[in-house]
């Protein structure tokens, strides 16, 4: 039985490379393992591994008697209900050490960088194992895409450092243009289903006993969600009573302006303005600069719930 190797549930654009990239460097390693995913393809995922040529990975949702590893979380919220009957043999990550635990010692290479698939591409040159053409294209927009083509707090030198060596590898050279395409295909909300947009880019927390969901939509425009606005803040507060959570927020980022619309469905909205500083207003607060959840969101709320 193959090893299988995953990303968080609703899966990004880097937790599905990732899990693709991992398990092409451990096969080329002598493992018998492949990719799968928590969940369905995002509008912008699908749109990278097909300018590339990539399949996408199986959609698996029971690992109970697998061999795994997880890529891109380490937390038991977003992992699989029956992750505990898994036998966890790594994990590769860029966010801080979640919940999850093991059994027996495992591979770990958990980087304080943007982006998973910067860690994962480091391993290839760590190992020596050349990164294919298709598999450098896919990290390669997986970075742009969890940097916000640079712009996040979360990006390091490391990971500008791997995309030169990426780019150069697929032949990608215009990096601003191929963000900006990306970000275009990830703002595309017509047509889409309300809670399918809150969930495109959708985590849950537990922040001292408090159940906390973070959505983020990142957008080339702020504008581009104004019609279907209320209708977002009404979803979030109806998920918040379903999930039975103290809170769920939804980050609309807007990647020109540097700033983020946070959309606030809580039993105390005050904790928005203990963690940032800004007082909400209609069930909404701007966040100037403010980019990124794993760096800028969760941290400054765990402390506030702490």
């Amino acid at each position: 039985m193959s090893t299988l190797v995953f990303g968080h549930k609703n899966p990004d654009t880097d937790s599905v490379c990732a899990a693709i990239a991992l398990a092409d460097l451990k096969k080329k390693l002598g493992e018998d393992i492949v990719p799968a995913m928590q969940g369905a393809l995002n509008p912008e995922s699908t749109f990278v591994l097909e300018k590339f040529g990539v399949a996408g990975p199986e959609v698996v949702t029971s690992y109970a008697g697998k061999d795994v590893y997880l890529v891109d979380h380490s937390d038991l919220a977003q992992s699989p209900d029956d992750l505990g009957e898994a036998n966890i043999l790594g994990i590769v990550d860029h966010h801080k050490l979640g919940d999850v635990t093991t059994g027996q010692p495992l591979e770990c290479w958990i980087w304080p960088v943007g982006c998973t698939c910067t860690v994962i591409a480091s391993m290839y040159n760590y190992f020596d194992v050349e990164i294919p053409k298709d598999i450098a294209g896919i990290m390669l927009c997986a970075i742009l895409s969890d940097t916000v083509i640079f712009k996040s707090a979360t990006c390091t030198d490391a990971d500008k450092k791997i995309c030169a060596q990426l780019s150069e590898i697929c032949g990608e050279s215009d990096l601003e243009a191929l963000g900006i395409e990306m970000f275009k295909v990830k703002s595309a909300v017509e047509g889409t289903p309300i809670r399918e947009l809150v969930f495109r880019d959708y985590k849950d927390f537990n922040m001292s006993g408090n159940g906390v969901g973070v959505g983020q939509l990142e957008l080339v425009d702020l504008s581009i969600v104004d019609g279907i606005k209320a209708d977002l803040e009404k979803d979030i507060q109806a998920l918040k009573d379903e999930k039975g959570h103290h809170s769920v927020f939804l980050m609309l980022t807007d990647i020109m302006k540097e700033g983020t619309e946070l959309l606030i469905a809580s039993d105390d909205a005050s904790v928005v303005e203990k963690a940032f500083g800004v007082a909400p207003a209609d069930g909404k607060a701007w966040l100037p600069g403010i980019m990124s959840r794993k760096k800028q969101i969760v941290p400054d709320l765990e402390k506030t719930f702490g």
